[in-house]
């Protein structure tokens, strides 16, 4: 049964602007994914695969909580609005010199873990290995998705430290200093794409970036690629419905998921994306492209 609003609620959820974006909550931001990919492993064919990734997004929630707090100076902020261009641009990411750092304690953290598989051992210890370099440059490919350069193997844990610098310095600014880019399906904190969009219990819908965790207002029944809006259709699995649909757009031949949260207050962008796979499956059987990869999973360039 569907509630019905009061007629004063209405006027007053109407008379409300609608938020433009809402950045990360420091504090609880990993937290929460980690404890919504362990809900979602329960009896999931990818159960194991998707308590192995809780554990490294609680790895993520741990070493961001022992980080000092993060800033943006004001002349950058104000540069970036002037231009109306990201404020934590992925392309400058070297002056975000702490990732590697971040990725050496996200990897000890792992290391000690009792039932870690034997694979992840040797790719733990292959990643603290590779020389700074060589690690700076699969950066590079991956925030600006270059995918043939990139190794899907160790992809979701420099993935992971990178979110953990990003979401560090997202969190502490200010919204009403960021301004709307000229794009808008890239996100105006870091100018990323978003891994999925969220409808949220108010009826509004915010894409959600895959890097820093920010998310901005798109208006429904339009494409979050393309911005078109004919040719747009939602589909999803009858039986495995939950709170996921893929929106498909003939217009742009991608899609993108978008998580309802009137069918499930737990939906979280990064994990039910990572946990529909089967719909992934699906709608590319279609003919239709992911718009973008989950920061947790990386297809092979051959994929």
């Amino acid at each position: 049964m569907q509630r019905v609003l009061p007629s004063d609620e209405i006027a007053r959820s109407v008379a409300q602007p609608i938020p433009r974006l809402r950045l990360p909550d420091r504090a609880a931001v990993f937290t929460r994914r980690a404890a919504r990919l362990d809900q979602l492993a329960t009896d999931h064919p990818l159960s194991g695969y998707l308590r192995l990734m809780a554990a490294l997004v609680r790895a993520q929630q741990a070493v961001l909580d022992a980080l000092p707090p993060s800033s943006v100076a004001d002349d950058e902020l104000a540069r970036a609005a002037a231009h109306r261009m990201p404020v934590l641009p992925v392309n400058d990411h070297r002056r975000h010199r702490e990732w590697q750092a971040v990725l050496a304690q996200l990897c000890e953290r792992l290391a000690i873990s009792a039932d870690l598989p034997p694979a992840w051992a040797d790719l733990l210890l292959r990643l603290r290995q590779m020389p700074a370099a060589a690690l700076d440059e699969q950066a590079d490919s991956l925030l600006v998705g270059r995918m043939e350069r990139v190794d899907p193997a160790t992809a979701p844990f420099l993935m992971a430290a990178l979110q953990v610098c990003w979401t560090s310095l997202a969190a502490a600014l200010d919204a009403a200093r960021i301004a709307p880019l000229d794009v808008p399906g890239v996100c105006p904190v870091c100018g990323s794409l978003p891994v999925a969009s969220i409808v949220r219990g108010d009826g509004h819908r915010y894409l959600h970036c895959a890097l820093c965790a920010a998310e901005w207002h798109l208006v429904r029944a339009k494409c979050s690629h393309c911005d078109a809006v004919e040719g747009v259709a939602y589909r999803f699995i009858e039986q495995l419905a939950g709170g996921v649909r893929a929106e498909t757009c003939d217009h742009c031949g991608v899609y993108r998921k978008i998580l309802l949260q009137e069918k499930d207050q737990q939906v979280e962008a990064v994990a039910d994306d990572l946990a529909s796979v089967a719909l992934d499956v699906l709608v590319g059987e279609a003919g239709y492209h992911r718009a973008s990869a989950n920061p947790l999973l990386w297809p092979s360039a051959e994929g």
